[in-house]
């Protein structure tokens, strides 16, 4: 449930900003036809910054109803305040959420002990299984190998979500860290590239729009399959790159309504629809992908 291609799922609003319950229901369905292999509910893509912490929840635990058991949810559960993600994390317990993602406090750029001492609390306050989300462009903070070998000893930290992009960073963490901590990209474009090297899968944006590609494609790869899943990734690499385009989740939620997936691609400020400049470029990724 945390290797393979993970959808992070873009939350979808009515014109209003109100959560859309039909559309949701419509995007789970698809996944599950798709062989999407685990959902991670209110993520970056899902706009936790701009949901409340009621809301939050309230998403989550519609995802998991929503879902019927059908495929597993994973809850996004960060925040720069350790109390508060702790806070997050506890309301998830005994729910059947399957673990928690927890990315590096942003904005207020904790040392690496800071780090260690936050992911240390949160993990410490439940029995979820814990997967750590580095995503340094998003948070101004990285979360250095060394950290995450420390973090890896505590019991219900299982994995990772690498979204620097850098490759280095995979061996770097596997010589520190046990064979069976989990490693995934936070970032489409280098996926594959990832998984060569040994991680277990993607946690993707172009998963909410390309669900049955993703699934092939980390499927060839842990096959070993690779030179088919180069060929699948390179159909892929625009859209990859064209997703973000303007900041996610504007292209995606703009693609995901060109393909039917969901009703509108409303947006909560300060996040502001995709630009008249911006859905030629997405439009043609879609053409390349075959989506259109």
């Amino acid at each position: 449930m945390f290797t393979g291609s993970i959808v992070a799922l873009v939350t979808p609003m009515d014109e209003k900003g109100n959560v859309c319950r039909a559309s949701l229901k419509k995007l789970i369905d698809y996944h599950v036809a798709s062989g999407t292999a685990a959902i991670v509910s209110v993520g970056t893509t899902g706009e936790s910054a701009t949901l409340s912490h009621d809301e939050h929840g309230d998403v989550v635990m519609l995802t998991l109803d929503l879902a019927a058991g059908r495929i597993p949810v994973i809850a996004g559960t960060g925040a720069n305040a350790t109390a508060e993600a702790i806070s997050l994390t506890k309301r998830f317990e005994n729910t059947g959420v399957v673990g928690c993602l927890t990315v590096v406090p942003y904005y207020n750029r904790p040392t690496q002990e800071g780090l260690y001492q936050h992911f240390k609390a949160i993990a410490e306050s439940t029995s979820l299984p814990q997967m750590l989300y580095n995503v340094p462009s998003r948070t101004g903070c990285d979360m250095l190998p060394e950290t995450v070998g420390r973090l890896a000893k505590i019991e219900n930290i299982i994995g990772i979500k690498e979204a620097t992009g850098n490759l280095s960073r995979v061996s770097q963490i596997q010589e520190l860290v046990s064979d069976d901590f989990v490693i995934v990209s936070g970032d489409d474009a280098s996926a594959l590239d990832l998984m060569h090297l040994g991680g277990h899968g993607v946690i993707s944006v172009t998963a909410n729009i390309a669900a049955r590609e993703m699934a092939e494609l980390c499927a060839l790869a842990k096959q070993g399959n690779f030179a088919e899943a180069r060929r699948l990734n390179q159909r892929l690499m625009p859209l990859h790159h064209k997703l973000f385009v303007e900041p996610n989740p504007i292209p995606v939620k703009w693609a995901a309504k060109q393909l039917g997936l969901i009703a509108t691609d409303t947006l909560r400020l300060p996040m502001t629809p995709i630009t008249d400049a911006a859905r030629p470029v997405v439009e043609q990724a879609l053409k390349h992908a075959g989506l259109l």
